[in-house]
């Protein structure tokens, strides 16, 4: 089945919608992050009220209601357009681009360490003048109501930085397009992220069944008792964060790095979905980077943080050496499939495989090669060192992105987030000032726009399209002309939003690590280079990074000879991430519960219960939806959601 008008009508409506309800929630109440998770709460929640609008249009007349590969079309749509909005893209390209002028002072130095090698279509303000430009200050302190947002200063470099990331997004698309047979037919990855949209629209006894009310009441009926205390702070409220590093006052105890309990009914929903070997994997190798805290107190190691990351640095790096690893191990166990791609790229094969894909595997091919290209180029004319240039955006592309997408597409992680950059793998070999100034002040835009967070990456988007493409009967080439719409309304009203709310609001009154962590901190972390500072040489990163290629490659041929092995390596490479800091406990609850569901009740009993972890998921991402709308509407504080 293909696309319909009145789809991609509705659709775009939910684009901008969806844009909207993204950009409030999280800049402006700041305590729910709607939109970046790689299953959008806000695409869940808005996605819910949609399909129980199309059933009751269903009962009126059949005429006006949505198929459900209709709705899964305009689902695809809103779910570009949540990451757009959010940490994909628009989060932090726009302070990314005015914050060096705004937070440049005497004590800092950054007029004269950075503005000298700023190219002046890169940015709204004129590298030439002082800092403070009135641009970057009416950003940040809030422009006068009477006076006009400056549209036109920023139309250039928004065109500029646009373009790059076109380019970027199509590599993803056509990754996707290559990867999807492999991961989705041949090695049959799960895809949990997908479930819970395809039950909404395939069965109606979905939302007949008691057990995912049950569900859904559990986190309703706390996040609204959480959401009333804000308002009204003597009714009870539930605690859904704590911070175990309280409790280690003594060492080596108080050597564990930052661990948090965040409580959240969704995540446990997810991971239900998952295979209990990987539950196992994620929670235990995240143990043991705590573990390697505690050895390296006991013997007295000077212990150093991984550059922007919260991990220590010799936890960093094994991770490194884990994705490098298991990138060799993707292509290895997806040789056959690859070497056909290519041969159909590069040959005139009679015979083509790629009728019914996303793209043919020739445009796939060579559209990945052009785009790579081309953002190489993009990056070299922006000031980027052409060699550096190249190894940036392959890590990037191919090695980062890819592991990130496999952690959402077999183990079903809510959010992307890595524990190194590229600049951090150049630094096994050289010192980053060896790269010059002009390199390290361009590599201090791109870190904070691409490399640096991977929330809301578009490409596990792209690959879940094609996924409940599948589902529904969706055909993919109409897929691609979908997806590339969506992008570009997003793109545009997201910029437009993602303007108006920090010069009407004042960024500096808004979401704090949008307008004054994310955007500076590689600024902050490259100054020292940039004066010409350098460290001695540390074997350290080497030898942790030989340690993660080690570790990992045992873990690939262990699960690979024994099906029985208990740990995956895609926990090792996870396990100093950000995503599981804020997700170990859901894991570890998971886990708890599904192991003796299985071992006791077995695969019937699992299906049983399955509607009541599936109620949780809708019931949290949709109370975040209304606790949004009602904070907007009213004008009042929202309730902590634990997504942070």
């Amino acid at each position: 089945m293909g696309t319909s008008f009145r789809a991609i009508l509705v659709g775009i409506c939910f684009v901008i919608l969806i844009c909207f309800i993204v950009s409030y929630a999280e800049l402006v109440v700041a305590y729910i992050q709607i939109g970046f998770l790689q299953l959008p709460p806000a695409v869940i929640g808005v996605f819910f009220f949609l399909v129980i609008a199309n059933r009751l249009c269903r009962k009126i007349s059949h005429r006006f209601a949505l198929a459900p590969h209709e709705l899964m079309l305009i689902y695809c749509m809103m779910l570009v357009a949540s990451m757009i909005s959010s940490r994909g893209v628009m989060e932090k390209l726009l302070p990314a681009l005015i914050a060096v002028n705004y937070f440049a002072n005497e004590s800092n130095g950054w007029e004269d360490l950075f503005f000298p090698h700023i190219k002046p279509w890169l940015i709204p303000f004129n590298p030439e003048r002082k800092a403070g430009q009135t641009i970057a200050v009416n950003f940040f302190e809030r422009l006068d109501p009477t006076d006009p947002i400056p549209w036109v200063k920023w139309l250039g470099p928004l065109l500029a930085w646009g373009g790059l990331v076109l380019l970027v997004f199509f590599a993803f698309l056509c990754l996707a397009a290559i990867l999807r047979k492999q991961w989705i037919e041949n090695e049959k990855l799960t895809f949990p992220l997908v479930q819970l949209p395809l039950e909404f629209v395939h069965t109606g006894g979905f939302f007949r069944n008691r057990l995912v009310w049950l569900g859904f009441a559990v986190p309703a009926l706390i996040f609204t008792l959480n959401g009333l205390h804000e308002i009204f702070p003597q009714i009870p409220n539930v605690q859904l964060r704590h911070v175990l590093n309280q409790y280690f006052t003594e060492r080596p105890l108080n050597a564990i790095a930052y661990t948090p309990i965040f409580l959240s009914f969704a995540a446990i929903g997810f991971f239900y979905l998952l295979p209990a070997q990987l539950l196992f994997s994620l929670w235990f190798f995240f143990f043991l980077t705590r573990i390697q805290d505690i050895i390296a107190a006991i013997f007295g190691l000077r212990v150093s943080g991984m550059p922007l990351y919260p991990t220590r640095l010799y936890i960093g790096y094994q991770v490194a050496g884990a994705y490098i690893v298991l990138v060799i191990s993707f292509i290895y166990v997806g040789m056959p499939h690859l070497r056909r791609v290519f041969r159909q790229a590069f040959t005139a094969e009679t015979q083509p495989t790629d009728s019914e894909e996303l793209l043919p595997y020739r445009v796939a091919v060579w559209g990945l090669i052009i785009s790579l290209l081309g953002s190489i180029l993009w990056c070299y004319y922006a000031g980027l060192n052409l060699a550096f240039a190249a190894f940036e955006m392959i890590v990037y592309i191919f090695i980062v992105a890819v592991v990130m997408a496999r952690s959402t597409a077999e183990g079903g992680l809510l959010m992307t987030e890595t524990s190194f950059r590229p600049i951090d793998l150049y630094q096994l070999v050289a010192s980053k000032a060896t790269l010059g100034a002009q390199s390290l002040t361009f590599l201090s835009f791109f870190d904070a726009i691409f490399t640096r967070d991977q929330r809301g990456l578009i490409l596990t988007g792209f690959l879940d399209g094609l996924k409940i493409s599948d589902g529904v009967g969706l055909k993919r080439r109409s897929l691609f002309v979908v997806l590339a719409l969506a992008i570009v309304v997003a793109f545009l009203c997201s910029a437009a939003i993602h303007l108006w709310l920090p010069y009407r609001h004042g960024g500096n009154y808004l979401y704090s690590y949008v307008y004054r962590a994310n955007c500076i901190w590689a600024f902050r972390d490259n100054t020292a280079a940039m004066e010409g500072l350098r460290t001695n040489y540390s074997a350290t990163g080497p030898i942790f990074f030989g340690v993660g290629v080690i570790v990992t490659t045992a873990l690939v041929i262990l699960r690979t000879l024994y099906w029985w092995w208990p740990l995956h390596p895609l926990g090792y490479a996870l396990s100093a991430s950000w995503t599981l800091i804020v997700f170990w406990f859901p894991v570890l609850i998971a886990w708890s519960v599904k192991t003796p569901i299985m071992r006791y009740g077995g695969i019937r009993q699992y299906q049983r219960l399955r509607p009541f972890f599936l109620g949780m998921i809708f019931g949290e991402f949709s109370m975040a939806v209304i606790w949004t709308l009602i904070s907007w509407a009213a004008n009042v504080p929202a309730p902590f959601f634990p997504w942070p």
